[in-house]
């Protein structure tokens, strides 16, 4: 790729960090930083772009066809699963852990855990699942298959499949259609597809 600070790593890079397992066409920009890699489990056909996050305090699942766009921050205190053609669009916030801030214990990963109480719950974007730009996803929330979270908006509970969702809370808004079912049934069906022939 021609640029500037434009590199993706390498096959011989990917396979140094030692993940869990790490599919086919897998892009993952070099200013993105992942932490406990061996954690992390990585499907085909994913790009990661820069300055991403991802922190897998324990697992991180990444599906096929994920695209995970600039300055995203995934933290898996608790697990985290990233379905298969899940967009989190740039600056958003997946967090599977969070400090108790009512001001009963201290706050901050600086501190032994018996002065902090950290809310740990699993995350899960299911399939199609997109999260609009700089939008954040607490713990313990699972966005349906196929919603869409618009742009800056908080998710602190589960959303419904196939519906699109807005705000702080996000709320929702109206229905998604599923057209692109189709148009993902007659992608599967080619071999190789067709951005790798």
């Amino acid at each position: 790729m021609n640029g500037l600070n434009a590199r993706y790593l390498t096959a011989d890079e990917l396979a140094g960090l030692a993940f869990a397992s790490c599919g086919e066409n897998v892009r993952i920009h070099s200013t993105a930083v992942l932490v406990n890699c061996q954690n992390i489990s990585l499907a085909d056909h994913i790009r990661i772009d820069p300055f991403c996050v991802i922190s897998a305090g324990t697992r991180v699942t990444i599906g096929r066809n994920v695209h995970i766009a600039s300055f995203a921050s995934v933290i898996g205190a608790a697990e985290v699963e990233i379905g298969d053609f899940v967009g989190i669009s740039q600056g958003c916030r997946i967090l599977a852990a969070s400090d108790d801030f009512d001001g009963t214990f201290l706050t901050g990963p600086t501190l032994p855990a018996k002065y902090t109480r950290v809310h740990k719950e699993p995350v899960r974007l299911d399939r199609h699942a997109v999260v609009g730009a700089g939008s954040v996803v607490l713990p313990g929330c699972e966005v349906g298959e196929g919603a869409i979270v618009g742009a800056l908006s908080l998710v602190n509970q589960d959303l419904e499949p196939w519906r699109i969702y807005a705000g702080v809370p996000a709320r929702a808004i109206r229905d998604r259609k599923r057209d692109l079912l189709a148009l993902e049934a007659e992608y599967l069906r080619q071999t190789p597809p067709p951005h790798l022939k």
